[in-house]
């Protein structure tokens, strides 16, 4: 695990992050709030490697930056967790389009070198075996400087 202050190309990158955190943060709790990036790591998976089904309980919003080109079979897959509180009635059959609001299971975009993509931490994620090269990626996790619920705060530090 390394903290951005580890390297300049960490910091660098989490100047360039951190404001689609703040974004991405004001649509998961309706204000744009202070966040840190509280650790990266770079993923190097080599052909036929594979990443087991796992979420990032210690963090509000994690991200994904794509540093080499991808074999389209193996896009990072997110799934719904199996106890979720969502709506029992679904809009499910063969000429729907699967969204992340409405998919068990979606497969991300089909990403190129330079992309990000962010999501909540709690989100269930793997990668499939590696059908392609060698597959590199710069992942992270951030927490906001402090949530607030009607008066009750907690503050967060890095």
């Amino acid at each position: 695990m390394l903290s951005p202050a580890d390297s300049p190309l960490l910091v660098e990158a989490a100047t360039l992050i951190t404001p689609k955190i703040v974004d991405m943060g004001a649509l998961m709790f309706g204000q744009r709030l202070g966040w840190s990036i509280k650790e990266m790591w770079v993923n190097v998976m080599e052909a036929g490697g594979h990443q087991a089904v796992h979420n990032h309980a210690n963090s509000f919003v994690s991200g994904i930056v794509y540093l080499t080109a991808l074999h389209p079979d193996s896009r990072t897959v997110f799934m719904k967790s199996s106890g979720s509180t969502e709506f029992v009635f679904k809009n499910e059959h063969a000429n729907i389009a699967p969204t992340p609001f409405n998919a068990d299971k979606w497969i991300g975009p089909a990403p190129l070198p330079g992309d990000l993509v962010l999501f909540p931490s709690y989100v269930l994620h793997a990668v499939p075996p590696n059908q392609g090269g060698q597959r590199i990626t710069l992942s992270f996790n951030a927490i906001p400087g402090e949530l607030n619920a009607w008066g009750y705060s907690i503050r967060f530090s890095v």
